[in-house]
């Protein structure tokens, strides 16, 4: 294995990767609101199909990476009317939402299935992109890759440093003590779920826009469910979600590279590894004494209810 073979692993490995970073990024802001979104799935693929949608009607992919941020963040007020302010079960409407957004968008991109249009191309940076190695891994991908980092970056820094994010903080750990001292709670989760939303759309644009610059039915392929795997692998700590979805990345093509070296392993066994970790921490997420030494947010999928603090 040569070095220029490595180094196209480790570039795929961060392109692979990049949706689930900017999925889960929207989504351990959700979480740290106190809310569990598990429609990430169905955002994921409306933001997919419209962004490609308004893409190939208009020629212009910054048009669809708007349509897709637009149809994420609408898809999750919904989620976020029916569990802030009709407290219904987190958990079930998430999954109403998923299956929704699923069959909704195989309807609305029935008529561009296999379409093909022209995405985003890959942005050379100067001079950086020149140093051995590193140049091609780093420098050398398209706009959405630098953004995902930059994103990452700032969000780290609001949520570690800020008082948005000790309010942020405040509202996961103890929405009534939050209340008590003036914070509005609600408003704090509706604007989390909308930032979670519109961060699910801008993954799903970056599935048909960049990744594969083509509409597929189901073409996110349960990356939603991975990304919230990774929020809770990451114990909803940025740094360690930048480099798990750089991770999920790498074993994700790693059926293509074992099979370019020659190993005899099936293809089937090792793509179904990233589903089987997230099967696993969807049962963590369901037990308290996990949750704990995860860190998770102590009301983490708990409803509100300001009427009762009245």
């Amino acid at each position: 294995m040569d070095i220029d073979f490595i180094t196209q692993i480790l570039f795929a490995a961060i392109k692979t990767g990049t949706p689930l970073l900017l999925i889960a990024l929207g989504e351990v802001v959700c979480e740290k609101s106190g809310v569990l979104n598990l429609g990430q799935e169905g955002m994921m693929l409306m933001g997919a199909v419209v962004g490609f949608l308004a893409a190939y009607s208009t020629g212009s992919a910054g048009l669809g990476i708007f349509g897709a941020i637009f149809m994420g963040a609408t898809m999750s007020l919904i989620f976020a009317f029916l569990v802030l302010h009709l407290n219904t079960n987190q958990v079930a409407t998430g999954l109403a939402l998923t299956i929704f957004g699923t069959g909704l968008s195989a309807f609305i991109g029935s008529g561009v299935v296999g379409e093909t249009i022209q995405g985003f191309q890959p942005i050379i940076i100067p001079l950086l992109s020149d140093i051995p190695v590193i140049g091609k891994i780093f420098f050398t991908h398209d706009l959405l890759v630098y953004i995902s980092i930059l994103l990452a970056i700032a969000i780290a820094y609001v949520t570690n440093k800020t008082r948005i994010g000790l309010i942020l903080k405040a509202v996961g750990e103890n929405p009534n003590a939050a209340n008590a001292i003036g914070i509005n709670v609600l408003k704090v989760r509706y604007l989390a779920v909308l930032f979670g939303g519109a961060m699910a759309g801008l993954s799903g644009a970056y599935m048909s826009l960049v990744y594969t610059p083509m509409w597929i039915e189901n073409m996110t392929s349960g990356r939603g469910w991975i990304a919230l795997a990774l929020v809770v692998f990451a114990s909803w700590r940025v740094g360690n979600i930048v480099l798990g979805a750089y991770l999920f990345g790498l074993a994700s093509i790693m059926h293509l590279v074992l099979q370019g070296m020659g190993w005899s392993i099936s293809s089937n066994l090792l793509s179904m590894l990233p589903y089987v970790a997230t099967v696993i921490v969807m049962v963590i997420i369901g037990a308290d004494h996990f949750k704990e030494k995860l860190l998770a947010p102590r009301s983490l999928g708990k409803p509100f209810n300001p009427r009762q603090m009245a």
